[in-house]
């Protein structure tokens, strides 16, 4: 009987396929990087093309001879990057603009000046800022010649990155799931599609984009083309609530932490609508039977990526685990600060034009203080979401870490010091793929319930315990505070 789950992980820096047992162990995993452009400050695209081609090269990689016991596929995927494709043709119009993109911080404020922002938050449960994928939809429509041509004969297409993967997978169902939808401005959180009134404040016809179902089911069908038969999709899922699910927070108030290339807070709402005064985010967390599980979110959007800029842009270190030795070789970072807003700050102070900060450097300042402040800066922007939670009622008693940059010792214990709280990590840290294996597994039948699939699933964890004395964190919150607002 084919029980084994494909998963397809599009995220920002790279795509995999990765395929799970049905008690969560990873038995194959392919990989391939994409490709990045940056065409002008603030902006950030991806080849549409490249997203396909590579992630069906990963899929048929890991599927390999195994194709028969294939029971169905998960996809989870960077969730605001928006393309636009013909659906005759099946053809991109224009580049992918991608989550990180800043490009359209001028209309979100010309929205806000106009008073909308209230509104929007009431109905989505987001804020007007550039992060979002309906007014990267909109300018596509504005700027773009062929979307625009494409928008008027009626051959547009335009959804998230797992609506254009299933749109190439099954040719040509045109779906996106609840959790995904709702991260475009265009989906009110109590209504089962996108929203006329939000389409047409942000500018876009209701009639591009796709149809809103579950996060787990019989969603569509992969032809046989790919892989020798036809293989059902039935999980799909953003990355963010996909990594909550595969951490297992399926309960009222459980949060996880990911850190990734950005870092994303999400905390269980269960059945009840998220509403923050704290300029946190509302978002779908999964929807099972048209029924929805809400939650609440703070988003960073640099993590990872600042050690990636350390590495490739300063050349301050070789690879990304030299920061852990760098860290643990000096007692401290000698008041050197690094303010991540090197894409604007998130959550909880969207201010899109802030810039990066490296504060307190002196002669004595070497590359160690440097790598070690860019992991204090994690905590640090942790700790500045844990107050905002707190704010509105969702407070943490543990926090549950994963992503790539998780697998840092020095950074978990720096967390849990600086938040003065336990801070759990699983020994597999790829929880991301996992939460949309759960979900396909439910949605084929392979577990009963995501409750099963996660108590099945989800292995081993390492606890982290506060260390740090009192007068040493509140000293360091204090110079990131100071520093944070010169950015």
């Amino acid at each position: 009987m084919a029980n084994r789950i494909l998963v397809l992980d599009a995220g920002t820096t790279s795509t995999r396929a990765m395929i799970f047992a049905p008690d969560g162990t990873l038995e194959r995993v392919a990989q391939e990087e994409i490709t990045q452009h940056y065409p002008e400050p603030g902006w950030v695209e991806h080849d549409a093309s490249e997203i396909w081609e590579k992630t069906l090269s990963c899929a048929r990689q890991a599927v390999g001879a195994a194709g028969q016991s294939i029971a169905a596929i998960g996809i989870t995927n960077q969730r605001e990057t928006v393309v636009a494709w013909n659906r005759e043709s099946g053809r991109p119009l224009a580049r992918a603009i991608v989550w990180q993109d800043r490009r359209t911080a001028d209309f979100c404020a010309g929205l806000k000046e106009f008073g909308h922002e209230a509104e929007v938050q009431r109905k989505t449960g987001l804020l007007l800022d550039p992060y979002f994928s309906g007014t990267k939809m909109r300018w596509l429509l504005d700027k773009s010649a062929d979307v625009r041509a494409a928008a008027d004969a009626g051959t547009l297409a335009m959804g998230t990155v797992e609506s254009w993967l299933v749109w190439k997978l099954s040719g040509g169902t045109h779906i996106t799931d609840a959790s995904n939808a709702s991260r475009t401005l265009l989906l009110a959180l109590d209504g089962a599609q996108f929203d006329e009134g939000l389409c047409e404040l942000i500018g876009v016809p209701r009639a591009v984009l796709p149809e809103v179902v579950d996060t787990h089911g019989m969603l569509a069908v992969a032809q046989a083309d790919w892989f020798g038969a036809e293989v059902p999709i039935c999980g799909l899922v953003g990355d963010q609530q996909s990594a909550t699910i595969g951490q297992g927070c399926l309960s009222f108030g459980e949060t996880k932490a990911t850190y990734g290339t950005g870092s994303f807070v999400l905390t269980n709402k269960g059945q009840d609508i998220p509403h923050s005064d704290n300029r946190l985010l509302g978002t779908v967390l999964y929807q099972e039977n048209g029924v929805r599980t809400y939650a609440i979110e703070g988003s960073c959007f640099v993590a990872g990526s600042l050690v990636q800029y350390l590495r490739d842009q300063l050349g301050l270190i070789g690879t990304a685990a030299e920061t852990e030795e760098l860290a643990r070789s000096i007692p401290d970072s000698g008041e050197v600060i690094i303010v991540p807003a090197l894409a604007g700050l998130g959550a909880p102070h969207w201010q899109p034009e802030a810039r990066g900060v490296i504060a307190g450097l002196s002669f004595a300042s070497g590359k160690a203080q440097i790598a070690r402040a860019a992991l204090e800066a994690m905590a640090h922007q942790t700790h500045d979401l844990a107050t905002a939670f707190a704010a509105d009622g969702a407070p943490w008693s543990r926090l549950r870490i994963d992503g790539g940059m998780s697998a840092n010792d020095w950074m978990a214990q720096d967390l849990a010091d600086i938040l003065d709280l336990e801070v759990e990590r699983p020994d597999f840290v790829e929880t991301t793929a996992l939460g949309a294996a759960m979900l396909a597994s439910v949605g084929v039948g392979v577990h009963a319930s995501l409750a099963e699939a996660a108590a099945t699933m989800r292995g081993k964890t390492r606890c982290f315990t506060p260390q740090m004395d009192e007068k040493t964190r509140n000293s360091r919150l204090e110079r990131y505070a100071r520093a944070r607002a010169a950015a």
